[in-house]
């Protein structure tokens, strides 16, 4: 099947873009976006995804105000032309420039849900490190992934009530990734190989003029099998820490951070960042781990709902709950006494045991 991006010399393959390379029903296509006023008083967050195997397209826009939490769902069937896959429903994107400036809009009268948000990069798109992992000789995860940190500009509006968001306090990152992961209806695929384990943290943090990433896997026993440390400038030049170490604090009762702290090793120099929480965002919002609206779920030719819920929320440990986005303040001091202060998320995801944390079973909360 031919369709609008066959005409430019953009073929990775021998088929026709429309034809992933690999007919895995796990491969995806997805946009992320997230945005939070500097006195934290709005946080939003937007997903897009594509899954061609599967033939559907879903996308959701979520907001956190006056401690609620609200999102507006679509799916439907995907569009075989990719160049038609940028939006679903009420939700769309528009790439203004590529690789640096972004769209996002929201028109749901249905539910009172409005945008109009540009998003610019103040820092290059950083390629982190392929991930990949096996279960036995299976494929979970095999994907590329981009980030990039920089501010937004226009308005939101949700239930009647209209914010601006202006460049100069309004902040954010995005990321784009692609390959395979988990998505869509579980199946029976054999044998199970191992007992369900991951552990991610994810942390992009915007300061005055830069930026700083860092993302890691661990297994169990804390091993890492996944790892990005970088500043990101705003001449877009990155510089690789030479050495990255953490820690972290859990609430108890819960997976979710209480306290973390980051410590990068650039040359001779160590930068160390402190994070304080603001908000747990519930990446549910989104369709991650979302029992209906979960990512790449065939949900008929076209369907649509909202919801709204309180944060924080009363089942933390629940499995549709454990994934956040924790917005914090990031307060960075060099070693040469210099500090800089900024505003980033932490991304929390963390299931089954990981005996650095004390966790020691599926859904074992925090000491």
């Amino acid at each position: 099947m031919l369709s609008s991006f066959d005409d430019f010399p953009i073929h990775q393959t021998d088929q026709p873009v429309a034809h992933p390379m690999s007919g895995d029903p796990g491969h995806y296509d997805r946009y992320f976006f997230n945005g939070y006023n500097s006195d934290g008083s709005v946080y939003f967050a937007l997903a897009l995804g594509v899954y061609p195997n599967r033939h559907v397209i879903d996308a959701s826009f979520s907001v956190v105000t006056d401690g609620k939490q609200l999102s507006v769902h679509a799916s439907a069937h995907a569009p075989l032309d990719r160049m038609q896959c940028t939006s679903v429903g009420p939700i769309s994107i528009e790439v203004l420039t590529p690789l640096r400036k972004l769209a996002i809009r929201v028109n749901s009268p249905e539910y009172a849900i409005f945008a109009d948000l540009i998003f610019e990069g103040e820092t290059i798109a950083y390629e982190e490190p392929h991930f990949h992992l096996r279960s036995g000789v299976r494929d979970i995860l095999s994907y590329t992934r981009l980030t990039q940190i920089g501010h937004w500009d226009g308005w939101l509006e949700t239930t009647g009530r209209r914010t601006s968001l202006e460049q100069t306090t309004t902040f954010g990152s995005r990321d784009r990734s692609w390959g395979i992961r988990p998505v869509g209806e579980h199946a029976a695929i054999g044998a199970p190989m191992s007992s369900p384990q991951f552990y991610w943290l994810w942390g992009p943090v915007r300061f005055a003029g830069f930026g700083t990433h860092f993302d890691i896997n661990e297994y169990s026993d804390g091993t890492c099998w996944h790892q990005t440390a970088a500043r990101l400038n705003a001449d877009d030049s990155v510089v690789e820490a030479q050495a990255v170490d953490y820690s972290i604090e859990w609430q108890p009762s819960t997976r979710h951070m209480k306290n973390f702290q980051l410590r990068y090793q650039f040359g001779s120099k160590q930068a160390t960042l402190d994070f304080t929480p603001l908000v747990h965002f519930q990446m549910l919002g989104l369709g991650y781990g979302h029992p209906e609206w979960g990512h790449g779920m065939w949900k008929g030719e076209y369907a649509t709902a909202a919801e709204e819920w309180s944060l924080p929320v009363d089942t933390p440990l629940a499995p549709p709950h454990l994934h956040v986005q924790t917005l914090c303040r990031v307060a960075m001091t060099d070693t040469d006494g210099s500090r800089h202060d900024g505003m980033g998320v932490l991304e929390t995801l963390v299931i089954g045991p990981h005996h650095p944390s004390g966790f020691n079973s599926l859904l074992d909360g925090a000491k």
